[in-house]
């Protein structure tokens, strides 16, 4: 079953369920058939668009519903297993842990700067604020209301519509989590 197949299977059956409706129900709302329905949801069919319009029109759904990676109730990320998404030798590493697509509210990056290190950020946009919580070191952040420090195991908040930079003046890398929410 190919990544697509899966996604829509997984999906499909979910929002069936959280709907609490039974195949025969889908079958008679969307005008797809049962059998079709269950091979969809085990995997065992590709539907074409015209079933998938069918599904989406009658269930009242978006394509992007059946189509986007089903959600996880857990998931674990191992700093050390995954590659930094921004890197410059001698300053600074970024890892996106969990991006803003998973759930279009937060986004989650560990961030690790060098003594010296200098990481420029700009905006991210209106309505969003940006959380940093310490693991390693004293960090200083420069805002347009002047530069802010923030030692290990403190925590700060501020809006991230402005641009913003992160540096290390101390003499050992620092590590923090920035999280960015937008509301």
């Amino acid at each position: 079953m190919d990544y697509l197949s899966h996604n829509i299977a997984i999906n499909l059956k979910r929002i069936r369920k959280a709907k609490g409706m039974s195949l025969d129900v889908v079958a008679e709302q969307t005008g797809v058939s049962k059998s079709m329905l269950s091979n969809i949801e085990k995997g065992d069919a590709n539907p074409s668009i015209g079933v998938l319009g069918k599904i989406i029109s009658g269930l009242r759904i978006e394509l992007q519903d059946l189509t986007h990676p089903p959600q996880k109730d857990s998931y674990l990320v191992d700093i050390n297993r995954i590659s930094p998404i921004k890197y410059v030798e001698g300053m600074y590493q970024v890892w996106n842990c969990f991006p803003i697509a998973d759930n279009r509210v937060v986004e989650i990056y560990r961030i690790d700067i060098e003594p010296g290190g200098i990481y420029e950020s700009g905006s991210h946009g209106e309505r969003t604020k940006e959380y940093i919580a310490m693991l390693e070191g004293i960090l200083s952040v420069r805002l347009e209301d002047g530069v802010h420090l923030v030692k290990k195991e403190q925590f700060f908040r501020f809006e991230s519509d402005q641009p913003h930079t992160y540096f290390n003046e101390g003499t050992s890398r620092l590590s923090f989590m920035s999280f960015f929410v937008v509301y």
